[in-house]
Order: C-alpha cells, then structure tokens, then sequence
C-alpha cells in the first residue's frame, strides 16, 4: 500500500504497542490502510508465532492483529468523521471494550494474511468495528470490537496512565 499508514500518524507516547507500535523493535508493527471504505492490512506470522501446532498461528496472534487492526481503524475512522485527512493532525488514541473473535479455520503461518476492517457505527466516542482474517482469500476468523475514543488530558507519564475527564 501507499503512503503513510495509520499507525504512523499515531503521536510518539503511543507507538510502542507490540502490535503496531512502530517504536517496538520486539513488536509485530502491522500497518493499516483505506481501501475505501475498508481499512486493509497484511502480515505474514512467522514459524515461531504458533501454537503448538506446526504450520498455524495460535489465537493469541489473531487476536492480537484483529485488536491493532481494529483500533486504528477506529482511529482514522473518527478522524474521517471529523472532517480531517490523515496527517492533518495526529491520530486519536481508541482502546477494546470488548472483543469477541470466531476461529473459523486454522491459520496458517508463512503466509501472508489479509486483514479487512469495516466501520459499523461510530457514537460519540465509541467506535464499533468488524474485522475478518484471510489467508490465500479463506476467511480463517473474524472479530468484532467496541473500541473506546482516550480522552486527549490521558497521561502516559506517570506510570500507570489516569483517565482525567
């Protein structure tokens, strides 16, 4: 994909998710784009990224690619509906207030998967997301996502972060 992705438009105190964090040198730094209205990302798990069995990812990693996915598709969908382009100003920061992930089939790994995210709703703060995982065009699990906007006074500072509203 071309250009920036999301999750470099993400302010500098928030990039150091395993994820996405593009400041994590251990992490996995997916990267997320629109593909009109969906928000399209790839990676390609690695043979230690199983879980047990040899030749499939484990849960967690799904899970985890759904959940980063998903918040930065929220994060560039709040912006949008804003009425800002991506780099007019840094990304707002949205957490999971619930996942819910279905395993359809085993994922394998050394390939390249395909994340599709769509906006359901956006309410206020709160942004709903879909996300499905393909591999060689299978869908292999799907993830639904209530994310939550962080309020802008959030502080990364002082150890363990305080919400101030």
């Amino acid at each position: 994909m071309a250009g920036k992705a999301f999750q470099d438009h993400y302010p500098v105190e928030f990039a150091n998710c395993y994820g996405c964090g593009r400041r994590n040198e251990a992490g996995m730094k997916i990267k997320s784009y629109w593909d009109g209205e969906e928000a399209v990302c790839h990676f390609t798990p690695e043979p230690y990224q199983c879980g047990g069995a040899p030749g499939f990812a484990y849960g967690g990693l799904i899970a985890t690619l759904i959940d980063c996915h998903g918040a930065a598709t929220a994060s560039a969908a709040k912006l949008r509906e804003e009425g800002y382009s991506l780099g007019d100003k840094p990304l707002s920061r949205f957490v999971a207030t619930s996942l819910k992930v279905d395993y359809l089939k085993p994922t394998p790994l050394k390939t390249t998967l395909e994340l599709r995210a769509t906006v359901k709703e956006i309410k206020g703060r709160e942004v709903t997301v879909s996300v499905t995982l393909s591999a060689a065009g299978e869908v292999c699990a799907r993830g639904e996502e209530l994310f939550v906007q962080l309020p802008s006074q959030w502080s990364v500072f002082t150890g363990y972060p305080k919400m101030i509203e």
